[in-house]
């Protein structure tokens, strides 16, 4: 029997959606065990003076609940 725990995370890239979704899981992987599944939650950008600034992906990740 296993247990998971489902956290939000928000990653941003300056080159597409992917990368931002990307980057959030990299940085999560460095401090979490056992990430099993990403969510795709939403997708939006940042504009800035009429142009696309930054991409943001909300994402929900599950990873392995330890005891130990």
């Amino acid at each position: 029997m296993s247990v998971y725990k489902i956290i939000e995370l928000v990653g941003t890239s300056t080159e597409s959606w992917e990368k931002a979704a990307e980057s959030a899981v990299e940085t999560a992987s460095k401090s979490l065990r056992d990430l099993r599944i990403v969510e795709v939650v939403k997708l939006d950008m940042q504009i800035e003076n009429g142009k696309v600034k930054a991409y943001r992906t909300r994402l929900n990740v599950s990873f392995k609940y330890h005891t130990d």
